[in-house]
């Protein structure tokens, strides 16, 4: 059966690759994005050589409710990724983090409650919305961090701690997202989600980090690391995430309402620097120098998702390993670097 989806913020990293899974199957689908961040028009342009009449895009702003209200009134499907990205941006201008990011979230709700059918809603959260969890006992050793007491990763049982401006937007959308499910019966999915990376991702020094660091490499850039590069982060490539996309619309009679931590958990944990290090100079053949800077506030020592909830419920797990899926970021990079200069 087609369905009809809207993709906000489909020409960003994510967006793009899931209108392109879309448009491989022959849904209808619309993106909505103001194509403000860089790299979207690129992404653009690639959709259209995947076919061009295969989607309609209308160039708006989440924060515009009457163009909000007339792209969801006839959806199925809403896959909602727009959204401002980095704590550090949320920082320095919070009023336009809230903006986007709770009030537009919250008009992507009121338009699909008001609309002529219930469409079914994912949000795209994030692993912020647990907070700087500083009370976690962890234990250090020689390239990374791991947790004390929490082998499988961080659940959806964990308490909420919306920490910067960044964590308390992202937590509000997070938090209206489940209460329209108990409250007006929309089918809702929140999903937190951890590190993603792929193809198609333009990251930037505050976000995207493993893109970032690879384009750095491919364009001469220098690499700052922070802190002493051990930090862990559990990392899922792209494809695997848009197969829980998919598991999550396929099973929403019985997910609806539901949470999950969506990352790649404990099979897929990397230190920042000093274990991506060595996939970046086996692929590189090179030594990569960098510089080193004191940590950053807030900045968490490890952070790894309990995925055991999505395994059970979804019947999903990560597929595509660390190294294959960093070599296809790498080729993917190395073949567009053009695009970055």
């Amino acid at each position: 059966m087609t369905r009809n989806y809207l993709i906000t913020g489909g020409a960003g990293f994510i967006g793009s690759n899931y209108v392109a899974r879309l448009i491989e199957r022959g849904e209808s689908i619309t993106i909505f994005d103001n194509l403000s961040r860089p790299g979207s028009h690129f992404n653009i342009d690639w959709l259209n050589r995947i076919n061009k009449n295969a989607f309609q895009l209308i160039n708006a702003d989440i924060r515009d409710k009457k163009a909000l209200d007339l792209a969801v009134n006839d959806k199925d499907v809403i896959v909602h990724l727009a959204g401002q990205v980095a704590v550090t941006t949320s920082v320095l201008n919070p009023q336009d983090d809230f903006e986007i990011n709770a009030q537009g979230t919250f008009n992507v709700l009121e338009a699909a409650r008001k609309a002529e059918k219930k469409p079914i809603i994912l949000y795209s959260s994030t692993n912020k919305v647990y907070g700087g969890m500083d009370e976690i006992q962890v234990v250090e050793n020689e390239t990374n961090y791991r947790y004390q007491d929490f082998p499988y990763g961080i659940s959806e049982k964990f308490p909420l701690d919306f920490h910067s401006p960044y964590g308390c937007s992202k937590g509000s959308g997070d938090q209206y997202v489940r209460d329209y499910f108990r409250i007006y019966d929309l089918p809702t999915v929140v999903l937190r989600q951890s590190c993603i990376y792929g193809p198609r991702q333009f990251g930037m020094e505050d976000q995207g980090w493993l893109a970032w660091f690879i384009i750095a490499v491919l364009t001469g850039k220098n690499i700052s690391i922070y802190g002493n590069g051990k930090q862990v982060r559990d990392v899922l490539y792209v494809d695997d995430l848009l197969d829980a996309y998919d598991l999550c619309i396929d099973r929403i009679n019985d997910v609806a309402g539901e949470v999950f931590n969506i990352g790649g958990g404990p099979g897929q944990m990397l230190s920042i620097w000093k274990e991506f290090s060595l996939f970046l100079e086996e692929m590189t053949g090179e030594k990569i120098p960098v510089k080193w800077g004191d940590w950053r506030p807030g900045d968490q020592k490890i952070y790894v998702s309990d995925i055991r909830k999505a395994q059970k419920h979804l019947g999903w797990n990560p597929k595509v390993s660390v190294k294959d899926g960093l070599q296809y970021l790498f080729d993917w990079a190395r073949k567009n670097v053009d695009l970055f200069s």
